[in-house]
Order: C-alpha cells, then structure tokens, then sequence
C-alpha cells in the first residue's frame, strides 16, 4: 500500500491526468488530495469527474479547499458571486457552462455538487502524518481545528504539531515550482495554474513527481528538494503567495 497525497490542482486536468498515468493509483493505495480542485485553471469540470471516478479504483480521500468552499458558498446564494469570479470562478463557470456572461448553476451536474459538499473531507490522519488544505493550529488535534486554520490559513504560520506529525499541506502557492520543505511540514502547493507544476509526493518513499499542463514531467526525491530549497532561498526567488 501506498500513500499519495496530490497538491491544489486548480482545474488543471491535463497536469492530474498525466500525473495520475505516471503514479496509477491501485486498489490498495491511499490517495490524499488536498483541495482546490477548482478556479483558476481550464477544466475544473474535468477535474471533478477524475476525481469521481477515483473512488471507484482507489482509496481516495479528498479535501476540502478554500475555492470548493467559495464556489458552494455562491452556488447556495449565502455570498456575492464578484468575488469569487475575480479569484478564478470566471474559468470554472466557463469550463460548465462555456459562457463566462451567465451566472447560471444548471450546467453543473449534481454529482459533483454532491461530491463537493457531501465526500469531501476536512482532514485526513494516519499514523505519522497530517494532510490538510492549508495549515493546522500546532497545539490542538485535527477534530479541534478551526475553518481558518484549516482552509486559509498561510504556510508561513506552520509550526510543529503537538501530536509529533509531520503535516502536509497546499493552499501556498510555491511560485518556484518546488515544494517548500521544513523538518515538521511539506507544502506542495506548486502554482500548477501559472507557470508551475502540479505536485504528488509518495510519502512512504519521498518520491516526488510532477507534471505540467503542457505535459512534461519531473520526478526527484525529498532529499532532493530540501537542497534545492535551501538553493532557492539563497537566491530569493520571488516569494510564494497563497492560493
């Protein structure tokens, strides 16, 4: 069995399906995926039916982000759509309905209504790690976390967790295109819808691959990315921004 946990996606479904070809998640395996499946990137209604279809061949476990809880939250009248259309809604109506003009819901199917607001999990733990959306309060268990620190909180707020796990977390976008990488905590959030990478990490091993919407792939171990982290930060690259 295999743990793999799979950073935002962000309606990118060309870099998940190439992503999931090269892993090919099984029967057995785990698969963590950390929220933001949509907003911002061009198919977020592929990514929804991916994701869908998963649960019928591994063992998913998918997170809640903070951009599923905007786009219920106007799909249900309870806030103003502006907002959400200025952070990425606009390409996720446009990947339903093709027109970014028309505010109208009935191009979303309801199963991935359902799968949003019904099978989508707040967190998941097992014996040695914590997956979260965004961040998690260091001094309280995962039951006990509040929706800030679970959906919006920043990964520089990140400290170690009282249970002794090691968190692994999105919502940061790392503009570099690599993870960020701390003793008690991994980000692999890795800007998939600019210019960056869409990220697994394969816990159990510290493998990490990546693919792109053009395609490309990359894969190197967690060793390997805390050199280049410690690389990265001597020669400041520009700074990472929440999703």
């Amino acid at each position: 069995m295999r743990t793999l946990v799979i950073g935002d996606i962000h309606g990118c479904s060309t870099a998940l399906r190439t992503l999931l070809n090269t892993v090919r998640p099984g029967t057995n395996d785990v698969l963590v995926t950390l929220g933001d499946y949509v907003d911002r990137g061009p198919d977020s209604k592929g990514v929804i039916d991916l994701l869908i279809g998963l649960e019928k061949t591994t063992q998913l476990k998918p997170l809640t982000g903070n951009h599923e809880i905007l786009f219920l939250e106007v799909m249900a009248g309870r806030i103003a759509p502006k907002g959400w259309l200025a952070a990425g809604g606009t390409e996720t109506l446009i990947s339903y309905s093709g027109d970014p003009t028309k505010l109208s819901w009935s191009a979303v199917p309801k199963a991935h209504v359902e799968f949003l607001s019904e099978r989508c999990l707040r967190y998941h733990e097992d014996a040695t790690h914590l997956f979260v959306h965004a961040n998690a309060n260091s001094v309280y268990a995962l039951r006990d976390q509040s929706d800030d620190w679970l959906f919006w909180t920043r990964f520089c707020d990140a400290f170690p967790h009282v249970s002794g796990k090691t968190m692994i977390c999105g919502h940061t976008a790392q503009k570099s295109g690599w993870p960020a990488v701390r003793p008690f905590a991994i980000c692999i959030d890795t800007w998939v819808y600019g210019q960056g990478w869409l990220t697994c990490l394969e816990v159990e091993t510290g493998t990490i691959y990546q693919a792109n919407e053009k395609g490309e792939q990359r894969t190197l171990k967690l060793d390997e990315m805390e050199v280049i982290a410690e690389t990265t930060q001597s020669i400041r690259l520009p700074a990472s921004q929440g999703s």
